[in-house]
């Protein structure tokens, strides 16, 4: 977290200027616990800590954000905890895309229902990725050659079941396709390491973990799963644009802090606001792509809706999967 902290201290003396006339937060007496359902120094981690740094000037001068990572159970217990805690405002949690993957595999009882969303710092788009030699040199190139040999193209995932994995199905489902999915349990890491050594054809991932490589020249990304270019990649084509037609293989990796279920009007709007001003700061947005994060400026009720509607995508999926 030095090069975290450092980053932040940094940009502090442009943020306080920034942040004079954003609206202050009033309601707590207490500090305000964060509940980081990830291991520490992960993209999770280094974003909750980032975000909560350059919104502590909105607090109540002697109260501050206090980060607890509780990664057990795969981040279930931080989850439930966040989920159960007294909606006054005074805890709060970055829940992750897997809130919308657990309940429909059994792994988890709580659902975005029992959260007040608040601000989603990341939203990454999934993306398929080939080494940069690879004989498909665009997305249709893959997809012409996946129809023509069904199952034979491995695409290496973080997991069977994970987001990765899912995006891969529903590429399936979408384009009429068949893949070969090979799974990597310790992650998305040495999926992309396996990419690049040649033992496999394709990995999905989130742009930003393969950014090093992609723009090393080893690895080369072919579509993004979005309605829109990402601004990380923005040389990269839609899965749309690439293929020429109208194709929903929407898939995000997002990480958004939220309150419990019934978190009163006047507490959520405060937060909302604040949240809201730390996104639109340009010294926040620089600390986070120093960290290879491209920050996202959804806040309140869209969040909202990409939870409901990515745990309908998964309730799907995950079916179909079974």
């Amino acid at each position: 977290m030095k090069k975290v902290l450092g980053v932040v201290i940094g940009g502090l003396l442009a943020f306080n200027s920034f942040g004079a006339t954003a609206q202050q937060i009033t309601y707590p007496n207490k500090n305000i616990t964060v509940i980081i359902p990830k291991n520490p120094g992960g993209g999770t981690d280094t974003s909750t800590r980032l975000t909560i740094e350059y919104a502590k000037s909105y607090l109540p001068s002697g109260v501050i954000f206090v980060p607890e990572n509780k990664p057990a159970g795969n981040g279930v217990t931080g989850l439930i905890e966040g989920a159960r805690a007294k909606p006054d405002g005074t805890t709060l949690v970055m829940t992750t895309v897997e809130l919308a993957m657990f309940p429909h595999q059994g792994k988890s009882p709580v659902t975005y229902q029992n959260f007040t969303p608040l601000y989603a710092p990341i939203a990454d788009p999934c993306a398929i990725v080939v080494k940069a030699d690879s004989p498909y040199k665009t997305l249709a190139d893959l997809v012409a050659a996946a129809k023509e040999k069904p199952g034979t193209i491995q695409v290496a995932n973080s997991g069977t079941g994970a987001i990765y994995h899912l995006a891969a199905l529903n590429m399936e489902k979408q384009l009429g396709i068949k893949l070969k999915h090979i799974p990597f349990s310790e992650g998305v890491g040495p999926a992309i390491a396996a990419l690049a050594g040649g033992h496999v054809d394709a990995v999905i991932t989130t742009p930003g973990a393969a950014k090093s490589q992609i723009d090393a020249g080893a690895l080369r990304a072919l579509g993004v799963m979005d309605e829109k270019r990402f601004a990380l990649l923005p040389d990269v084509p839609t899965f749309k644009e690439a293929l020429g037609k109208e194709v929903d293989v929407r898939m995000r990796a997002w990480a958004a802090l939220a309150g419990p279920a019934d978190l009163p009007a006047n507490v959520k709007d405060q937060l909302v606001a604040a949240f809201k001003a730390v996104a639109a700061n340009p010294a926040y947005q620089d600390a986070m792509k120093k960290q290879g994060i491209m920050p996202s400026t959804l806040v309140g009720d869209d969040v909202a809706k990409m939870l409901k509607d990515d745990h309908d995508l998964y309730k799907e999926l995950i079916a179909a999967a079974k």
